[in-house]
């Protein structure tokens, strides 16, 4: 799922709960158990369906709390309220810390979480876990590939780029060809998540934090490979190579769906989004690799992602952490087929994505072409990224600046100094220690 812009939620340490779990209170458990769910998956009734057609022992009661801090609003007033919370949540990889930190989350390694690690990369599990400590089984992911008109192409005699030298090149023959009728791309300055896919890639690490170590954080948010990213896109908007409209608006998808975007740098859920919101460039749309860096390279971003984790409200903690793990499993065919067919869900589970109905799966949309074997490679080659505790506050202080250095107040470099700072400044105020 993409990154949803948020908030900021304040998150100090002082607010960390005693961390007992209480797995071995819960009496032991007679007929059929319920378990609450709190989730906003796409299509996510016809999943929760097909799990109560299959267990006898277990039923699942499925809600839809809110989409993203709306959702987390609602989950961090019930947990610290002792009483409301889901027994399994939806969490977005990127709040996995938050909620961690506050002692709320269930370790479900206590409950063989251990044993499915192998289903996924590496990275992907690094994301929800420290240690033998399990926090939350990944879902989905947002590998990151350029998306690109074909027609465009071939209509302005342009290359597919390689490298982001080249992407530039092919940008500036665009715009002369095309009398400026058509951008590269759209650079969304309201998302933050997109923002980080960049800096991921291009080997930038914003913060070292590991929930083993709570009360300290390495903040790094202007570090050189973050700062070559923002230089590199600063040029490309101010040249007129590249369009600043927010992402998810009316505008942007119209844009997507006419002549407006040559190239659109999407995450690995793009396809059902762009297949959903421009359906008028149907046919019309490819898929290659992101550009590079470094020709030859094979450096990856991720662009959103979620998981399901189980709550210290869950009564009983083991039935919940088997729901968190089979739902969408790796033997669940069937939860996959509806995700990936109607939902358009990325899968993290390898079984999954090595299965050739999901690499060798063809996408009318992009002229018959499976664009998973680009996305596929993509996400087996992300590295490893930490997130901060209050990834809310980050993002917001990402978006903020940046639009004031697109409105030419402040330059883009400029704007992750004050970010770099204020989320310094934060993180002292909520006890943390900065590195």
């Amino acid at each position: 799922m993409a990154a949803i812009a948020a908030t900021a939620t304040a998150v100090t340490l002082a607010a960390c709960g005693s961390g007992d779990d209480k797995p071995d209170a819960a009496a032991k458990p007679t007929g059929t158990v319920t378990v609450k769910v709190w989730a906003w998956y796409p299509e996510f009734k016809a999943v929760v369906d097909q799990f109560n057609a299959t267990h006898t022992d277990v039923k699942i009661e499925w809600t839809n709390a809110g989409t993203g801090q709306d959702q987390y609003t609602k989950l961090q007033t019930a947990l610290k309220a002792g009483k409301g919370a889901p027994d399994v949540v939806m969490l977005e990889l990127q709040e996995i810390p938050t909620f961690a930190l506050t002692k709320h989350l269930v370790d479900l390694g206590k409950y063989g979480a251990g044993a499915v690690k192998g289903d996924y990369a590496g990275w992907a599990w690094d994301q929800v876990s420290s240690g033998d400590q399990v926090y939350a089984i990944p879902v989905d992911a947002g590998p990151m590939a350029m998306m690109y008109r074909e027609d465009i192409f071939k209509k302005y005699n342009l290359t597919v780029p390689t490298t982001w030298d080249e992407y530039k090149a092919q940008a500036e023959k665009l715009k002369a060809a095309s009398g400026g009728k058509s951008f590269m791309t759209d650079f969304g300055a309201n998302d933050g998540g997109f923002m980080t896919g960049l800096f991921w890639q291009a080997g930038a690490k914003p913060y070292t934090y590991d929930i083993a170590n709570p009360g300290s954080i390495g903040v790094n948010v202007n570090s050189a490979e973050a700062k070559k990213v923002f230089e590199y896109w600063e040029g490309m908007v101010n040249t007129g190579l590249a369009d600043t409209t927010a992402f998810h608006t009316t505008d942007f998808y119209n844009g997507l769906g006419s002549e407006k975007y040559a190239t659109y740098l999407a995450a690995g859920w793009g396809p059902g989004y762009i297949q959903a919101n421009a359906g008028g460039a149907a046919g019309k749309w490819r898929v290659a690799p992101l550009p590079q860096w470094t020709a030859g390279a094979n450096a990856q971003g991720d662009w959103g992602g979620s998981s399901f984790a189980v709550t210290d409200q869950a009564q009983y903690p083991e039935i919940a952490a088997k729901v968190a793990m089979e739902i969408f499993g790796a033997k669940n065919s069937e939860a996959w087929k509806i995700g990936i067919d109607k939902a358009f869900l990325f899968p993290t589970v390898t079984p999954v994505l090595e299965a050739d109905t999901f690499t060798g799966k063809t996408y009318d949309f992009f002229g018959g072409q499976k664009v998973n074997e680009v996305f596929v490679p993509a996400y087996n080659g992300v590295g490893d990224l930490d997130w901060s505790p209050f990834n809310s506050y980050n993002f917001n202080q990402l978006t903020t600046n940046l639009g004031q250095a697109i409105e030419k107040k402040t330059s883009w470099t400029a704007a992750l100094d004050t970010a770099q700072e204020n989320i310094k400044t934060y993180a002292t105020q909520q006890g943390f220690k900065v590195q």
